[in-house]
């Protein structure tokens, strides 16, 4: 029966890691490692494109061109040539982020390398988010750190920036510090932020939490599933009993 139900399969033959295997035609390439016997411990994490675990690199048969891309969103093609890159060792600058200021100075000590970038663009070419990774690194050049922060916006650490770069830059490990510094030093203080700090310091929601550890396994389900999903804030409802009135 099982055998019948795949031969209506319409198969096609990929290589992973170099051994040739038959999967099912239009699965992503994590779905299709798994088809072939993969239990993916690494290289696999949200499996929504966001968090940039399942970098690959892949060549197509007759083509001299090196592809990359996301195992979770890229579909497996027939004589596929795969080869996954779940971390890559780019130089990651050591700091205390208490210790060090939100200056330009601060990113050229922990990544000098930031001034071997030639410009050759291959880092926007090979990013999967389309982030203009040459743009961001440019802008750093500048000391604009605010500007480089949005415009790595939608970097999600996957690597392959690093993995093309002639100048051999850390790109995303250098946007990281800039989203840092312009989050934790640069923007306003949120008002509202500080007041839910405050009032978890105040233990307001202490004996919400102790009531959830409490609950078994079944009753934890049953609060998931009814939970209001996006509440609206200005309903009293939406918060516990004990809770409501503390925030406006």
């Amino acid at each position: 029966m099982g055998d019948k139900k795949q031969d209506e399969l319409q198969m096609i033959p990929v290589y992973i890691m170099g051994k040739k295997y038959d999967v099912p035609a239009e699965l992503t390439i994590m779905k299709a490692m798994e088809y072939a016997g993969y239990q993916l411990i690494r290289g696999c994490g949200c499996r929504g494109g966001v968090c940039g675990a399942c970098a690959t690199v892949y060549r197509k048969a007759g083509d001299y061109k090196i592809y990359t891309g996301l195992a979770c969103q890229t579909v497996a093609e027939p004589e596929m040539y795969l080869a996954q890159l779940p971390f890559y060792p780019a130089n990651r600058a050591t700091y205390k982020f208490d210790e060090i200021e939100a200056q330009a100075e601060t990113i050229f000590a922990l990544y000098p390398e930031l001034f071997r970038c030639v410009a050759c663009n291959a880092c926007t070419k090979v990013c999967p988010m389309d982030v203009q990774v040459m743009d961001y690194i440019a802008e750093l050049k500048r000391g604009d750190i605010e500007k480089a922060a949005k415009t790595s916006f939608d970097c999600i650490q996957c690597g392959l920036c690093a993995s093309r770069c002639m100048g051999e830059l850390p790109q995303y490990h250098i946007a990281q510090l800039a989203r840092r510094l312009a989050g934790g030093k640069l923007a306003p203080r949120s008002e509202h932020m500080a007041e839910i700090v405050r009032q978890i310091n105040d233990g307001a929601f202490d004996k919400w939490i102790a009531d959830l550890k409490a609950m078994d396994q079944d009753q934890l389900k049953e609060v998931y599933s009814n939970r209001e999903m996006e509440p609206h804030m200005g309903d009293e409802n939406w918060r516990p009993k004990e809770n409501r009135g503390l925030v406006s």
